[in-house]
């Protein structure tokens, strides 16, 4: 297993596509749109290691908001288990376990296959192939 990616929110897509373009060499793969949600998510591969994902929703709060919506900053991290029969078997295991799984697993707009779960301390883990 490996991490796969890790994502952050932001308000300015381009702008933080820009910055790790230029300061990161990281190169950005095309923009994903769901109209449905208004959510939009670019993921920027480098030479080597882990993607970045930048997501944007109209939403979004700064950091300690009160409500519920996604704030700027750190999303989830992701884990890419290698196969879909992994994803459910995890994702069964984290559940008979007690972990709360929040969504999935499912294929979502963009193609992965993926559940959603909280560790411990309520971070999003995303188990993907």
């Amino acid at each position: 297993m490996h991490i796969e990616h890790a994502a952050l929110w932001t308000k300015d897509l381009l702008r933080l596509t820009t910055f790790y373009g230029e300061y990161f060499e990281a190169v950005a793969g095309p923009r994903y749109f769901n109209p449905r949600r208004q959510f939009e998510s670019c993921f920027l591969s480098f030479a080597q290691g882990a993607r970045l994902e930048l997501m944007y929703l109209p939403t979004l709060s700064e950091r300690g908001a009160e409500d519920a919506s996604p704030a700027i900053g750190a999303a989830h991290l992701a884990f890419a288990t290698g196969s879909e029969s992994r994803v459910d078997a995890l994702t069964a295991r984290l559940r008979t376990d007690g972990y709360q799984v929040i969504d999935g697993p499912r294929r979502t707009g963009d193609g992965y296959y993926e559940s959603v779960v909280l560790d411990p301390d309520g971070n999003r883990i995303e188990i993907t192939v």
